[in-house]
């Protein structure tokens, strides 16, 4: 008579080389969140503001797609690799972090941004051709009406706003998500989300699709930009709640089905608490596809809160 064996699939099996178990702390993950949309505000605005026309230089929008997908993947073990308030949010709504870090979160992306815009601001200060900094920088930064590009009107620049980060949202959301089988290209899938609709929005009005960006811009701009900002933060903001809870209602679903299921009828299984309340990140051991559940099968969208 033979003995079952107990077969499973441990960290180190599926990340040999990774810190199996490793959860870094918040303050950890603020520096990973500053740092990676610095990178982004240096990378995003850098090359439009140095664009010689002449050497065919690297479109800004492709630029800043690289840039976020390249801090994806140095970052997202830390932190998740967020760099956008919109993002934050969307994460918050989905139920994949605790209000209180999203706040922190936010607040560490609008550091990262305004030390990036200040670095290039530096820059442009040396440059004995730039005669006025602020208007260099005016050229970058998100506005509507007679402030974009193609004169588009606030409706418009509003709309193509919230609609964007309601798109790059549910990407983010969509590939980060426990039980997608291609959740190691998230980074590859933000970040030419991200190229594609900065194509559209640099014609509209230099929509960034991130508010912390926007500001950082704005910081440096004209006054007129800082009268236009709001719409910055309110647009973007709807699109990614909007995200957000189209993802949440898919989690409660699949909760109520793994509920019923079981036969427990269990309401804060229904609520989206998730089977493992772990945090949220993009290329953690937990979050990556054939990590070890409680053996049911899981819907595509599964979100969970973080501790």
């Amino acid at each position: 008579m033979t003995t079952p064996v107990s077969v499973s699939t441990t960290d180190a099996e599926l990340h040999p080389a990774g810190d199996a178990g490793y959860r870094p702390g918040l303050v950890s993950r603020l520096a990973a969140e500053a740092f990676g949309t610095l990178f982004l505000v240096i990378a995003g605005l850098g090359v439009p503001l140095f664009t010689i026309p002449q050497s065919s230089p690297l479109p800004a929008a492709l630029a800043a797609g690289l840039a976020v997908t390249a801090a994806m993947l140095a970052f997202a073990y830390i932190s998740g690799g967020h760099f956008n308030p919109a993002i934050t949010l969307g994460n918050l709504v989905a139920g994949r972090i605790r209000m209180v870090h999203a706040a922190a979160y936010i607040g560490a992306q609008l550091v990262g941004a305004a030390l990036g815009a200040l670095t290039l601001f530096g820059i442009l200060r040396t440059v004995p051709t730039i005669q006025d900094t602020r208007a260099a920088f005016d050229t970058v930064t998100a506005g509507f009406g007679e402030h974009s590009v193609i004169q588009t009107p606030m409706a418009g620049v509003l709309l193509a706003e919230v609609v964007g980060a309601a798109l790059l949202v549910a990407v983010f959301l969509g590939t980060t998500a426990r039980r997608n089988i291609h959740a190691a290209a998230a980074p590859f899938a933000v970040g030419l989300s991200l190229a594609v609709l900065l194509q559209l929005g640099q014609a509209v009005g230099n929509a960034p699709f991130n508010p912390a960006r926007a500001t950082a811009s704005a910081l440096f701009s004209n006054s007129w930009s800082l009268g236009q900002l709001w719409l910055f933060w309110v647009a973007p903001l709807v699109g990614a709640a909007i995200a957000g809870l189209v993802f949440r209602g898919f989690s409660d679903n699949a909760a109520s089905r793994r509920s019923a299921g079981n036969g427990t009828g269990s309401l804060v299984a229904a609520a989206g608490t998730g089977d493992d309340d772990v945090d949220e990140e993009v290329l953690d051991s937990d979050d990556l596809p054939g990590t070890p559940a409680d053996g049911e099968a899981r819907d595509f969208f599964d979100g969970t809160r973080d501790k």
